[in-house]
């Protein structure tokens, strides 16, 4: 079987340099494009010595359309707007695209959504197997645990470069707690907290966001009693857990049909 030819946007990044290690280890893919945006420092650099694997004589680039030509599908975490931007023109290839940016706008959201009419997408706030496992956890005990009896807390820890808040993934388990009990999340969501704010309001989901230090990532969900607390909770220790849910992600959906997928999708959860 042929390898998958993939391109990986955010090169010069932390998870862009992970994804370029773990692809020169696979046996199933091989990198053919590295992207960048057009200011960034890593243009013209070789993007396996940015990765720390040696040269691979695949400059970073920030010619998209020539760079999707050569390539199956593009793996992106990038930005939001460059992923809606890199969603439609993957379509216009007919390319899968797997997009790991969080921070997506509802607008947003709509567009990869629209883009995904033309060619496969994977989206998702998180792309390991635990965090999708939580996810199924909290869905079922969001709607085992009346809203009456338990108030539900997102708690979330990254480190100091993250720039959204709160996480993909907090939002990715919010919205399950939000499915297990049968609301609108956007209308249930409390994101901020400050002053005097009053009592709970019942049937409520809360978000809180920490930052500082090298944190990958660390996320809780708190369901709250009258006595008790049940917590479930992930910890991430190393980014390439992510990096290999992409890479996954990218080797599933290569033969899959239009349209747009998760990872619960991709693992069979």
């Amino acid at each position: 079987m042929a390898e998958t030819r993939l391109a990986v946007s955010g090169a010069g990044g932390r998870m862009g340099q992970a994804l370029v290690r773990l692809i020169s280890e696979s046996s199933d893919a091989v990198l053919t494009g590295a992207l960048e945006h057009d200011q960034s420092e890593a243009i013209g650099k070789d993007s396996g010595i940015l990765a720390g694997i040696g040269d691979n004589h695949i400059a970073v680039s920030s010619d998209t359309k020539s760079v999707l030509e050569n390539c199956d599908g593009l793996i992106d975490f990038s930005t939001p707007e460059a992923s809606c931007a890199f969603a439609e023109s993957a379509g216009a290839q007919g390319i899968f695209h797997v997009i790991g940016t969080t921070g997506c706008t509802p607008e947003q959201d709509d567009k990869i959504q629209t883009s995904s009419e033309k060619a496969p997408i994977v989206k998702s706030g998180n792309m390991s197997l635990g965090v999708n496992l939580l996810s199924i956890l909290v869905e079922q005990a969001a709607k085992s645990l009346a809203a009456e009896d338990f108030d539900i807390e997102v708690l979330e820890m990254h480190h100091r470069h993250k720039v959204d808040a709160p996480s993909g993934t907090a939002l990715l388990l919010g919205q399950a707690a939000a499915v297990g009990r049968e609301i609108d999340l956007e209308k249930k969501c409390v994101r901020v907290r400050d002053g005097i704010t009053g009592a709970r309001e019942i049937g409520t989901i809360g978000f809180a966001a920490l930052r500082g230090g090298s944190v990958v990532g660390e996320h809780s969900v708190i369901f709250a009693g009258a006595g008790e607390r049940v917590e479930l909770a992930h910890y991430a220790q190393d980014r390439t857990l992510f990096a290999s849910g992409a890479l996954k992600a990218a080797l599933w959906v290569k033969d899959k049909p239009v349209g747009l997928y998760s990872m619960r999708d991709v693992l069979g959860l």
